[in-house]
């Protein structure tokens, strides 16, 4: 299975960057993972926050292929510990897709389109995180959800 991460802007801040890459780094030894970037829209600022969410929703759903199962990381999603993060993961590979996407939104979260479009949803926590700090807990968790499933000793 390939885990993609599909994200709107690049990554600012160098300390969160370092952060992603280790963990990048790291589940290259699990799973076929990448990080694909949309580049943030020019003149941002002279859009409303709807017309912002509906055309960075456009430029999601066009990255996202008919074969893809994807996931919206969204404050209304599921919560899961992170045994049952590995557990969901470990349901997904046994089904037997090919492509699962975690989509991280922009500043202001997903168009209403993606959220018709993407109907499963998850919740790193009920706090409200920088959309790129999402990023580095997304990868950490990630990484520690196979060496869950792998019984290693991270986790602990």
């Amino acid at each position: 299975m390939n885990v993609k991460l599909l994200v709107v802007g690049k990554t600012q801040e160098q300390y969160l960057k370092t952060g992603v890459s280790i963990y990048e780094k790291r589940l290259k030894h699990y799973v076929n993972f990448e990080i694909q970037v949309i580049p943030e829209l020019k003149n941002a600022k002279n859009l409303s926050e709807n017309e912002l969410k509906k055309r960075e929703g456009k430029l999601i759903l066009k990255k996202l292929e008919t074969f893809d199962t994807a996931v919206l990381l969204d404050e209304r999603g599921s919560h899961f510990s992170s045994v049952q993060f590995s557990n969901f993961l470990r349901k997904k590979m046994n089904s037997g897709i090919k492509n699962l996407v975690f989509v991280i939104g922009g500043a202001y979260g997903f168009s209403d389109e993606v959220q018709e479009a993407v109907r499963e949803k998850m919740s790193l926590s009920k706090m409200t995180f920088s959309h790129q700090m999402v990023r580095l807990f997304f990868v950490e968790q990630l990484y520690r959800a196979m060496t869950i499933l792998k019984r290693e000793r991270y986790h602990h």
